[in-house]
């Protein structure tokens, strides 16, 4: 099934984003929030209200402004029209949850599911169904939503060479470090910049993965009207881990050089997010068509 078809400007049909993969986004970004409140806010309180037990509290801060850069993303996803305008945020999603789903299975010992206290280990075994369910019905919602009739409209504003290539750069450079964290996490502990278990390295890296494939799936869009989610989530990361940093400056070891690298993507990262996600502000394409698909 192809990824999108192309439909003429003018056309009778465009692909519009379907009710299941509607409501399906807006229970990922309800989850990815909750996720968020957990681990931003109650930072240095996992071993009580989290899945499992996140040390140093950087770490747990990280996490959670991860979940909480997913909000938009998902959310800007589900308010769109068309399908085409959805999509870029679904691969990153996708990719993101499946890899989590394997670092719990890798690091299965290290979750609360048999704490004597029941928060936590009810926390530990709702981890592991969102983490069960959700990449599967990623893909079978997906299957349905490449199913509905329709195309894709024109691109109505083409990505500058400038930000083709940022994109490129940063996308390739989060990927690459993914997957050193995902594969090798205890050869990239020693040179890290904070503290890392081999469960918190797959878990960054896999956030590291997600969050990089969306770049290229936006240099694959092409069209700023398409990858506005990938922006407000570029947005929101790079803001809230800057918070996270000033929050927990003194689990940072400030003499590694990669410290100083990490802040200075986060800097460069920032201005890129806010020009995707406010480049573009047309009408949705569908205001021109009655197309409703359910």
């Amino acid at each position: 099934m192809a990824w999108g078809g192309t439909t003429p400007a003018g056309g009778p049909s465009i692909r519009a984003l379907t009710k299941p993969m509607r409501w399906l986004l807006y229970v990922a970004a309800s989850l990815v929030f909750l996720a968020g409140v957990q681990l931003f806010i109650l930072t240095e309180q996992t071993a009580a209200y989290f899945a499992w037990t996140i040390a140093p509290p950087f770490t747990a801060a990280f996490l959670g402004a991860g979940y909480w850069a997913a909000v938009p993303v998902e959310f800007i996803a589900a308010r769109q029209d068309s399908w085409a305008r959805a999509r870029a945020a679904i691969p990153g999603i996708w990719l993101f949850t499946a890899l989590t789903l394997v670092a719990t299975v890798l690091h299965f010992d290290r979750f609360h599911f048999g704490s004597a206290d029941p928060i936590p280990r009810a926390a530990a075994w709702l981890w592991l169904g969102i983490y069960t369910f959700v990449p599967v019905a990623i893909l079978l919602v997906g299957f349905l939503q490449l199913r509905s009739p329709g195309g894709d409209s024109p691109r109505v504003r083409a990505l500058p060479a400038w930000l083709r290539i940022a994109l490129v750069a940063i996308g390739g450079g989060m990927m690459a470090v993914g997957v050193a964290l995902f594969a090798v996490p205890a050869a990239i502990g020693p040179v890290w910049p904070w503290a890392l278990t081999p469960l918190t390295a797959r878990a960054i890296g896999a956030w590291f993965l997600g969050i990089g494939f969306a770049a290229f799936v936006a240099i694959r869009e092409n069209d700023f009207a398409r990858i506005r989610p990938v922006g407000g989530g570029y947005t929101l990361f790079a803001i809230l881990e800057l918070v996270a940093l000033a929050r927990y400056a003194g689990d940072i070891a400030w003499n590694n050089p990669a410290a100083w690298v990490y802040l200075a993507f986060l800097i460069a990262l920032l201005p890129i997010g806010l020009y995707v996600w406010f480049a573009y502000r047309g009408k949705p394409e569908l205001a021109q068509t009655s197309t409703t698909v359910t």
